[in-house]
């Protein structure tokens, strides 16, 4: 993006106004558009009247966005083509997406002002996808990076469209997901425990930590080995194995 691009996507956010309405999606239990008719192969949310409620098990889509290849990609929630909704993708009660091709915005720098502007504050969480199709997207990411942070909105990047598709995918299936379902689980076989301990110091690797308790039987053997031995392990090295050393001997408990 030139500089001639910067200043108008600048003085567009400048005057961008965003009401200050509470962030709920708008009006989302009214028309019903219709279904794309090419998407047999995914489960289908049936139809309704126009102005029947959208069904929640559904990412809702705007028309807008009907025959974009990214559709394609999302094989596991169906979709429910909806013409009453601002955003192009509404995956939850409090959750919207906005799909932007970084090559359109290069094109067209406005752009997302202007739906930012339509959008207002609605949603808690609001994201704003960008599948990255040029080759030097660094200045055009600078400047998207600037308003998501100024608009209250998550950047995520896509590098084609099948990873677009299925980072809107993701999003639905976990709409209801608990927070700890995504949380790091906790080792709780001993042997597990003691590869987790040993690959959290640098730069010990999963790998590493397994080889050594391979060659050592046991934490004690491992504690009580000298550096030199250490090095001969393989795949430790010199740099490893001075550094495993180093930490393996500090006390544990503190003076």
């Amino acid at each position: 993006m030139n500089k001639g691009h910067d200043d108008s996507f600048d003085l567009a956010l400048a005057n961008l106004e965003l009401p200050t309405a509470a962030k709920v999606p708008k009006k989302e239990n009214t028309q019903l558009v219709g279904k794309e008719d090419n998407l047999t192969n995914k489960t289908s949310c049936s139809s309704t009247s126009k102005s029947s409620a959208a069904n929640p098990h559904c990412i809702l889509v705007h028309p807008k966005q009907r025959g974009n290849p990214i559709l394609k990609s999302i094989l596991n929630a169906p979709l429910e083509f909806r013409d009453d909704i601002i955003p192009d993708y509404v995956v939850g009660r409090t959750t919207c997406i906005l799909y932007l091709s970084l090559k359109y915005h290069n094109l067209n720098p406005d752009y997302i002002c202007q739906r930012l502007k339509e959008l207002g504050k609605q949603y808690e969480l609001r994201v704003l996808l960008v599948q990255i199709d040029t080759p030097e997207p660094h200045n055009a990411l600078k400047s998207l990076t600037r308003i998501s942070l100024l608009a209250d909105l998550t950047l995520m990047l896509a590098w084609n469209a099948d990873e677009a598709g299925k980072m809107i995918e993701t999003y639905k299936l976990f709409e209801k997901r608990p927070p700890d379902w995504i949380m790091e689980r906790v080792e709780s076989n001993p042997h597990q425990k003691l590869v987790t301990a040993l690959s959290n110091i640098k730069p010990v690797n999963k790998t590493d930590a397994v080889t050594l308790l391979q060659n050592f039987g046991n934490l004690e053997n491992l504690i009580n080995a000298s550096e030199d031995r250490l090095s001969q392990v393989i795949g430790l090295g010199p740099r490893k194995a001075k550094k495993l050393y180093k930490t393996l001997q500090e006390p544990f408990l503190a003076k």
